[in-house]
């Protein structure tokens, strides 16, 4: 017998009753139509496209949740920048937290913060540039986002307090999330 199992002269496996072929290393495997070879390949190829059709689409959700991530980066960004130059302005009283504070022009260009506002001067002496309130952690909130951010702040506050009452939950929960349709 030569080597690879056949004998000198064999043209291949022989076939053996039942369709099967028995290959040199012993393996058997069906000997069948050539349709099932192509019905096998497109199988094996639209697995593929089902696998990169999933990937690519898991991919664009994560690229979106970049682009929102780089978004509030750079809006947290721009409030620091914001909030370090407002704390640079001029005041010649102490500032509190909770309270607002009015930024005011001086000629020479000087900015200074003033507890009255426009309307308590009557005729305001320098250019009136805005109000803004002074929050707890020493961040600026313009006078326009002050109601807003003031329920958000409330909203915190009662979770925070809530804390303890919440249960440790293990696994995800979405009660809440959902309507019910009763």
């Amino acid at each position: 017998m030569a080597e690879g199992g056949s004998e000198p002269g064999d043209d291949g496996p022989a076939p053996v009753p039942g369709g099967l072929v028995e290959g040199s290393a012993g393996r058997a495997g069906r000997a069948g139509d050539p349709g099932d070879l192509v019905a096998l390949a497109q199988q094996v190829q639209q697995a593929n496209d089902f696998i990169r059709a999933n990937a690519c689409s898991k991919l664009t959700v994560i690229a979106e949740q970049i682009r929102h991530l780089q978004e509030q980066a750079r809006k947290v960004l721009d409030e620091a920048n914001r909030d370090a130059d407002l704390n640079h302005v001029a005041c010649n009283l102490v500032k509190k937290p909770g309270n607002i504070y009015y930024m005011y022009r001086r000629e020479s260009g000087q900015r200074y913060f003033s507890i009255l506002s426009p309307k308590e001067w009557g005729t305001t002496p320098h250019e009136f540039l805005g109000a803004y309130k002074l929050q707890h952690d020493m961040s600026w909130t313009p006078f326009e986002d002050i109601e807003r951010r003031d329920a958000e702040i409330t909203v915190l506050e009662k979770l925070l307090n809530q804390q303890a009452a919440l249960p440790l939950c293990m696994e995800p929960n979405f009660q809440g999330l959902t309507k019910s349709h009763k």
